[in-house]
């Protein structure tokens, strides 16, 4: 059996649907016993089996985007939060009225960054956890 390497992983995600996303973090989540929605650490610690390191690493490589604020450009928030997430125009909507809001979770560094720089374009205020 051919070794999946991470760079794998994450061309899969690029390139995935969010309801394929949706489906593997559920399948995730069955799996080793653990919930997206709660802190990494806890995570982490849940599953020591795994190894302390492999897990300090993937608390690093991923992150949690959470909308703090929505400023006065409510209507470009939206539109990026749909773009992002390929929410309808209602759950983005109420997404941006919920704030703070997370928009997308574990999601890797590079991307994280890329989603809070759109989202502060647009007039958001945006938190990497």
């Amino acid at each position: 059996m051919a070794e999946v390497k991470r760079e794998d992983v994450l061309a899969y995600l690029e390139n995935a649907n969010m309801l394929e996303i949706s489906e593997l973090i559920k399948e995730i989540e069955d799996k080793f016993g653990v919930t997206a929605a709660a802190p990494v650490a806890i995570a982490g610690g849940a599953a020591p089996a795994a190894g302390d390191a492999a897990g300090a690493a993937e608390e690093k490589s991923e992150f949690d985007v959470e909308l703090t604020g929505v400023g006065d450009k409510k209507i470009n928030v939206i539109k990026v939060i749909r773009t992002i997430t390929s929410l309808g125009l209602k759950e983005a909507k109420d997404l941006a009225d919920n704030a703070p809001s997370m928009v997308k979770e574990t999601v890797p560094k590079e991307e994280a960054e890329e989603i809070k720089k759109q989202l502060e374009e647009a007039g958001a205020t945006v938190t990497l956890k």
